[in-house]
C-alpha cells in the first residue's frame, strides 16, 4: 500500500462564475475545479475537504482545503506553480502546507471571519464584487444591534431551512459595521456560521438601519429561531470568507 501525507491548500477564489465551493451534481463549483488540477498535476484520485461551503456567487480571500498525496514533492515551489497553471483565472493557490495525518480543514479551524460590502454610487469595477445601495442606513443603530446579538448563540433564525447540522449554536466573537470612502463593510467573527447566515444578519440589521423594526423587535426575532421572522438575506456578490485560523498553521 502506498504511503500517503496530508496536506492543507490555501487558496483564494471569486465566486462568480461557480455554485459555491462544494460539488454539485448538475453545476460547476470550486470544489470540481480544484480536485481537477490536483488529479492532473498528481496524477492520482484527489479527494479534498473544505473548512466549509461558501454558497453561489460567494467569495474567499482565505480559504483551506486537506487531501492526501503520496507525492511528498508536493509543498514545493514548482508545484503551486504549477497548480495555479492549471487553474483557471478566478482561482489562485497562495500556500501547500505539509500538516499531520489527523489534520482537518473544516472541524480543526477555530474562528472564520466574513466580510459584506456594501457601496453607493454606481461602479462598473465593483458590479459582482459589492453590493450598490443608495440608501445610506444608520451604522450606530446597526452596531448596536450587532452587540445584542453577541449575547445569544442560538442562530437558528438566520439559518437555511433544513440544512443537516446537529446544533444551531454558534459563538460570535466579532461583529461591527464600518464606513469606507464609497459605502460601508460588516465584519464578523465566529467559531463556526451557518449556511446563509451572514447574508441573513446583513439583511436584518439593515432593517435596523432603516429603522423598520426596533432593538426589541430584533432580539424577539433572534429568540423566535424561525428563519421566516428575519429579514431577506441580502446578495452573494457582496460577501468574502476573509480568514480561516488554526492553531497549527500561522
Amino acid at each position: 500500500m502506498i504511503e500517503k501525507s496530508r496536506y492543507f491548500l490555501e487558496i483564494l477564489y471569486k465566486g462568480t462564475s461557480y455554485h459555491g465551493w462544494q460539488i454539485q451534481k448538475n453545476a460547476i463549483s470550486v470544489q470540481e475545479v480544484v480536485n481537477k488540477a490536483l488529479k492532473t498535476y498528481l496524477r492520482e484520485e484527489v479527494d479534498t475537504i473544505g473548512c466549509g461551503r461558501t454558497d453561489t456567487g460567494v467569495h474567499a480571500n482565505q480559504f483551506f482545503v486537506h487531501f492526501d498525496s503520496s507525492d511528498n514533492k508536493i509543498q514545493n515551489l514548482t508545484a503551486m506553480q504549477s497548480l495555479n497553471a492549471l487553474l483557471p483565472h478566478d482561482i489562485a493557490v497562495k500556500r501547500i502546507i505539509p500538516v499531520h495525518a489527523d489534520a482537518h480543514a473544516r472541524f480543526d479551524a477555530t474562528i472564520r471571519s466574513y466580510e459584506y460590502h456594501i457601496h453607493q454610487e454606481k461602479d462598473p469595477f465593483k458590479y459582482g464584487y459589492s453590493w450598490l445601495l443608495r440608501d445610506i442606513p444608520d451604522i450606530e443603530l446597526m452596531n448596536e444591534a450587532a452587540l445584542i446579538m453577541m449575547k445569544y448563540r442560538d442562530f437558528s433564525c438566520f439559518s437555511k431551512a433544513h440544512t443537516q447540522t446537529f446544533t444551531n449554536n454558534c459563538i460570535i466573537s466579532e461583529a461591527e459595521w464600518k464606513k469606507t470612502v464609497n459605502g460601508l463593510v460588516f465584519n464578523i467573527s465566529a467559531d463556526r456560521f451557518l449556511r446563509n447566515m451572514v447574508r441573513a444578519i446583513v439583511g436584518t440589521l439593515l432593517r435596523i438601519g432603516y429603522q423598520e423594526i426596533s432593538m426589541e423587535d430584533f432580539g424577539k426575532i433572534i429568540e423566535s429561531k424561525n428563519r421566516s421572522n428575519a429579514g431577506a438575506s441580502v446578495p452573494a456578490c457582496g460577501l468574502y470568507l476573509t480568514r480561516v485560523n488554526y492553531s497549527y498553521i500561522k
